[in-house]
């Protein structure tokens, strides 16, 4: 496998939480898998290890910090999401998610973006609830 991510970063960070495929009913105009899917997965792949730290498993997106695509994800790759905790505050915690891409034809892994994603602990009524820090 070819490692051609063309930044400072040369692999993942954090721990895979999301795979998929990317596929033709998720392009834009352009050909290319359309950024706000790349996003939805983030957002999920982020509340995946959000929940973890919630006692109810539940978490709601409150916020994301910027983000820059740097490759485009293309019909046919393989999109991995990474996450790891980055701050804990009292009901919220803060998420760097990052997402790669792995073309089979060309055989090269690319990072495609990162963002930091906030998540609230909620309970069964959606109040905000303290995080766990430990699991």
């Amino acid at each position: 496998m070819k490692n051609n991510t063309q930044d400072k970063h040369d692999a993942p960070s954090g721990e895979l939480v999301m795979r998929t495929l990317a596929m033709p009913g998720d392009t834009n105009a352009n050909g290319d898998i359309f950024g706000g899917w790349v996003l939805s997965q983030m957002d999920l792949g982020g509340a995946i290890l959000a929940k973890i730290y919630s006692p109810y498993g539940r978490a709601v997106t409150v916020a994301i910090e910027s983000m820059a695509f740097i490759n485009p994800v293309k019909v046919g790759g393989v999109v991995s999401t990474y996450a790891k905790v980055v701050h804990f505050g009292n009901t919220s915690l803060k998420i760097e998610v990052e997402t790669w891409v792995y073309d089979h034809y060309t055989l090269e892994l690319k990072r495609v973006t990162n963002g930091v994603f906030t998540y609230v602990a909620i309970d069964d009524h959606g109040k905000p609830v303290a995080i766990k820090k430990k699991i």
